[in-house]
């Protein structure tokens, strides 16, 4: 019963705009080579900085630059801005999709009714 009740919210929220915009801008970033390239190379700066960070050192002036050019890169990109926009409402459905979900616990643990059908 209750896996059949999650599973039916996972369709459901499959079926959503919210789920099928980030699915799509999803796809259309990952097909942006450059977008691409830019994102794994800011990446590999960013964790080659967290390492240095790590030991104790402090990243490089020329470091924190490339990192700098590298992000201003990334957040221009018109598709990386419809991906992130897209995942932010996504975040929010799924926020309230958790606040619905813990105000039925609360509803449920308040009842002294038993439904299982």
């Amino acid at each position: 019963m209750l896996q059949d009740k999650a599973t039916e919210l996972g369709r459901l929220i499959g079926q959503s705009d919210e789920y099928k915009t980030v699915k799509r801008t999803s796809d259309a970033l990952n097909g942006d080579r450059e977008a691409v390239d830019v994102i794994r190379r800011l990446e590999g700066l960013r964790q080659e900085a967290q390492a240095m960070i790590s030991r104790g050192e402090n990243p490089t002036a020329e470091m924190e630059q490339q990192l700098d050019a590298l992000l201003e890169q990334v957040q221009g990109n018109a598709t990386y801005q419809r991906a992130i926009a897209a995942q932010d409402n996504f975040d929010k459905l799924m926020l309230r999709v958790n606040e619905w979900i813990s105000e039925g616990i609360r509803k449920g643990a308040q009842s002294s009714i038993i439904t299982l059908g």
